[in-house]
């Protein structure tokens, strides 16, 4: 029997709302091995952690169905929800490779490729009751990390459209910081695990391990346990 989280993927998955969006992620149906749909979320329907992108990679999650899984941006995350316990393995491949998230699940604040990953202020508007209706579905939540400054302000354009704060100002993004959200768990900020910040050095592994490590103290109010 499915859950109410599978019935609510595959209803992400069918999704067309964004005129723009649909016929980009259509434009991709004709290469094989291409999802090319929606991408819906992805890991344990009890996780205290959640982490929020972006949105699919052309040639990323686009063709391979899973968040940060097939392009260089899932590198680093897998990698860190690994050396913490979160993930049994350090890489996601594909849908079939076996990996398990444990206590962890990943999504994006746009479910559809955008073209140049760039989506409209309109586009993310869009899609954001999607990630309202998968954050009530997620109970177990404690902490969320946002990789990026889109994906934080989209969950505080949310928290304020529900008047849970004022002034988004009054929560800045910033790589590292820690937010208390009234009507949210905790978030966490990070820069995105771009290969371009990756490359340029704007992002490091250590720096972020780091926020990891206290994303995932955060969920149990201890240090956690690490692998490398």
């Amino acid at each position: 029997m499915a859950s109410k989280l599978d019935e609510f993927n595959e209803r992400v998955c069918a999704c067309t709302r964004c005129p723009r969006l649909a016929k980009y992620v259509a434009s991709f149906r004709a290469r094989d091995g291409y999802w090319a749909r929606p991408v819906p979320g992805f890991g344990d329907p009890s996780a205290r952690l959640l982490v929020l992108g972006l949105a699919p990679g052309a040639h990323g999650a686009n063709r391979t169905g899973r968040p940060f899984t097939g392009d260089g941006a899932g590198a680093f995350l897998y990698r860190a929800l690994h050396a913490i316990g979160y993930a049994t393995a350090s890489e996601s491949l594909g849908v079939d490779d076996g990996l398990v998230l444990k206590g962890a699940y990943i999504s994006n604040a746009v479910r559809c490729v955008p073209p140049e990953n760039k989506p409209t202020g309109a586009e993310v508007v869009a899609c954001t009751p999607w990630l309202e209706e998968e954050l009530a579905l997620l109970t177990d939540l404690r902490v969320i990390v946002a990789l990026g400054k889109i994906a934080h302000d989209t969950l505080l354009r949310y928290a304020k459209a529900c008047g849970y704060v004022k002034r988004m100002a009054d929560h800045k993004f910033a790589h590292g910081a820690v937010h208390t959200v009234p009507g949210l768990p905790v978030l966490v900020d990070t820069y995105h695990s771009s290969r371009y910040n990756v490359n340029v050095g704007t992002l490091t592994w250590p720096m972020f391990r780091d926020v990891f490590e206290k994303a995932a103290g955060l969920t149990t109010g201890r240090s956690p346990r690490r692998t490398e």
